[in-house]
């Protein structure tokens, strides 16, 4: 009783959500809010450090419209991921601009946002540290000074002063290795800016609360930490919070936040009524969890054979007032600064910084993205230093089979290296050096660089219905945020294993009531860690469904199959009964045909004794990338274009190459804005900047090209069928890709992003390149 060829997985399947989308029929959260609802809206803190005084409430309690008023008081628990140190609302000082003071619903949005005004509020105000350099000065006031007092969830972290966390690798001698004298040194720092998600959905939440629960309804990738984090600060059990997901219009990273959810569970429970809050673009802007600005210093010691025999690295990366994703964050560090080459002794160090700016949190392939532009740039500046060929150098040092990384862990097959050479073979670039003068004038840069990132797996479960109408029902607590796997690959997943068309496949929206514990879509697990629980509980199904065709067609179930909605006899195509029959019987017989899954992985040992303050040891699924990008710079203006753009990508199996050839496209068109446009700076109080379109650039139609992509499947995977998650790792490698070039375009030193025209002109002109 085999289950079906991965092949047969495989389908170019449009997306089922695509129509309703296009024409806005979708309803999204606040879609949901009903008649009779009330709107919240939520009181910020203007300054960015100090001592709350004064806070009085009752005059907007008494303001027209007025429902109810919630502040510190309601919401007595602390949360964070590592360390729990993020109250809901500013309790006693205020550590960031935009910190919640107070939340008020009424009946109309106008009416809550008059009575925010109603609220009398005085702050002393405090001295502030709003940059690294503030922050880690010596003597520097704390952002938290009771850091003492926070709980932590896992051991390590030495946590000091404004530092949050630090996560360590010490593998082998390095500082012999530096200090030996037939090993050549090169020194490389960089610097790189905030990123904003801009997901054209805004965080939003709808919370009714319902026999004693509250219910919400809520724009999130991950709905278990909402009912988690709901229940810590509200002091009440997990089991009193259902969440519902609607469909998400975007998350990025962003919606793993949750700020806004307990709120509006708060106003409910307050009022008695439904409350709906939603951020306003602006809000949206100046609170959102940017991927963060960050200093990396990487060194290597390269031996005479040209391979590197030691590498010593240190990550600033910038938490803002609380340390949220950012602590969990400092692992990933490790596995990007530590995963495209063969390494000798190692030691990288990653310090998450306490600022009083607004928190940061995770982003599409989070601090991988610089720590690749840092690791690739640094890659061609050994080069440049020893004259030596930055392709072939690539060539030489990539991991391949059986090679460790930065924590130990083995490398299986030669997945960067085959990528290197299909690269290689698809290339016909505009000219054939990697630096040139195009005909217009223009100056041209070519660069080709890997990246390296990671699947973690963690816990997921599935149950599988199938009906009599021959249709199935997927439940679980995946949320389709547009990478397409709640809408095209487990749906695909489901159908092959149960021989049905994939449109036959209903997916449940998800409901912490009705599914199990999942770690929420994002990571690139989605399809991997879901597939596999779906696959689990489609064997149970199928273990069904074949027993009773066994018993009707008087044939072992070794010899049949399922495919086109039938159990047919293998041996004798036609010859068989469709599955509704089959369904019907069991039914009559048995019950409902049902299947459970659960799957996770134990993840990867590090070697003993190398890691410290790390919350993933090891990879659970490297994923690879290659990318090269072609580019011409004008030298009057500054202004860079993306002439071509091609990627080879490692995808284990590719269930759906249109969808994965989609999500490269968005990949590199979101990355391409990091490189080039987005940025995210702070006012003299430490507060955003650009909270509008109309202040913060993301890349239109003319600036993205069309995006060649090479999808490389056959690499080792512990996922389902093979399976790799490929929604994060197209950003990977973009700005390192552009950086490169832009650097072998004007022969300058690429030491920061993004690369706007200003700050281009300045490097071509000597003056560097940070403004």
């Amino acid at each position: 009783m085999s289950a079906p060829d991965p092949a047969a997985h495989v389908l170019d399947l449009p997306r089922r959500d695509a129509r309703d989308k296009l024409t806005g029929a979708t309803r999204y959260t606040v879609d949901r809010m009903g008649a009779g609802a009330l709107h919240a809206a939520i009181l910020r803190a203007t300054g960015p450090a100090g001592r709350i005084v004064t806070l009085d409430l009752a005059p907007a309690l008494s303001m027209p419209g007025v429902r109810g008023v919630a502040a510190a008081a309601d919401a007595p628990g602390l949360h964070g991921i590592g360390v729990a140190d993020h109250p809901l609302f500013a309790r006693g000082h205020v550590r960031q601009p935009g910190e919640p003071l107070a939340a008020v619903a009424a009946d109309t949005l106008d009416q809550a946002r008059a009575a925010l005004k109603a609220i009398v509020v005085e702050i002393d105000p405090d001295p502030a540290c709003l940059t690294l350099d503030e922050a880690v000065a010596p003597g520097a006031r704390l952002v938290h000074p009771d850091w003492r007092d926070y709980a932590t969830l896992v051991e390590g972290g030495n946590r000091r002063d404004n530092i949050a966390w630090e996560a360590r690798v010490d593998r082998g001698e390095v500082d012999a290795a530096f200090a030996d004298p037939t090993m050549r040194i090169v020194e490389s720092a960089y610097e790189v800016g905030r990123q904003s998600h801009v997901p054209f959905e805004p965080r939003a939440a709808v919370a009714r609360w319902e026999d004693g629960r509250v219910h919400l309804e809520c724009s999130t990738q991950a709905p278990w930490t909402v009912r988690r984090v709901t229940a810590e600060v509200m002091g009440i059990a997990p089991s009193q919070v259902r969440v519902t997901v609607p469909p998400v219009g975007g998350g990025f990273g962003l919606k793993f936040d949750c700020s806004i959810e307990p709120i509006a569970a708060i106003l409910a429970r307050k009022t008695g009524r439904a409350v709906a809050l939603e951020l306003s673009r602006a809000e949206e802007a100046a609170s959102c969890l940017c991927r963060e600005n960050a200093r990396i210093r990487i060194s290597s010691a390269i031996d005479p054979q040209g391979h590197i025999a030691a590498r010593d690295a240190e990550v600033l990366m910038d938490c803002g007032a609380y340390g949220g994703e950012q602590v969990f964050l400092t692992t990933m560090t490790a596995h990007t600064l530590g995963g495209n080459y063969r390494l000798g002794a190692v030691r990288l160090v990653t310090k998450a910084v306490y600022t009083n700016t607004p928190p940061n949190g995770a982003f599409r392939a989070c601090n991988g993205v610089y720590c690749t532009f840092a690791l690739e740039r640094h890659t061609d500046e050994i080069c440049a230093q020893l004259g030596l060929d930055p392709l072939e150098f690539r060539r030489a040092n990539v991991v391949g089979d059986g090679d460790i990384g930065a924590t130990g862990q083995v490398f299986r097959g030669n997945v960067l290296g085959e990528m290197l050479e299909r690269m290689e073979d698809a290339s016909v670039p505009v000219l054939p050096a990697l630096s040139g003068t195009l005909p217009d004038g223009r100056l041209y840069g070519r660069a080709r660089t890997v990246g390296t990132w990671f699947v973690f797996v963690g816990p997921s479960s599935a149950t599988v219905h199938l009906h009599d109408d021959g249709s199935a029902t997927l439940v679980t607590a995946g949320v389709e945020i547009g990478s397409g796997s709640m809408a095209q690959g487990l749906p695909q997943i489901v159908a092959a294993q149960l021989g049905i068309a994939p449109d036959k496949v209903v997916v449940r929206q998800a409901d912490t009531d009705a599914s199990g514990l999942d770690m929420g879509v994002g990571g690139g697990r989605t399809t991997v860690s879901l597939g596999a629980a779906s696959l689990e509980a489609c064997a149970a199904v199928r273990a069904q469904l074949l027993e009773a065709a066994a018993e009707m067609l008087q044939t072992p179930a070794s010899g049949l199959i399922l495919r086109d909605g039938r159990a047919e006899i293998a041996a004798s195509p036609g010859a068989g009964v469709p599955i509704p029959e089959l369904v019907g019987r069991i039914q009559a017989s048995l019950g409902p045909v049902a299947g459970h899954g659960a799957f996770t992985a134990p993840g990867e040992p590090a070697m003993p004794g190398c890691t410290a303050g790390h919350f993933i040891e090891a990879i659970d699924i490297p994923v690879h990338a290659v990318h090269e990008a072609e580019i011409a710079l004008d030298p009057d203006t500054g202004h860079v274009e993306v002439l071509a753009y091609r990627v080879v990508q490692d995808v284990g199996l590719a269930l759906n190459p249109r969808a994965v050839r989609g999500q490269i496209q968005g990949g590199v068109a979101q990355g391409l804005g990091y490189a080039l446009h987005e940025e995210i700076t702070h006012d003299a109080a430490g507060a955003i900047r650009q909270t509008g379109f109309e202040t913060y650039r993301i890349p239109g139609a003319l600036d993205v090209p069309r995006v060649e992509a090479i999808l490389h499947e056959g690499g080792p995977s512990i996922g389902p069928l093979g399976i790799k998650g490929a929604g994060e790792v197209p950003i990977l490698n973009v700005p390192a890709a552009i950086a490169c070039a832009v650097a072998n375009a004007g022969g300058v030193r690429v030491g920061a992003l993004p690369l706007t025209p200003p700050r281009v002109l300045a490097l071509l002109r000597g003056r560097g390149g940070r403004d």
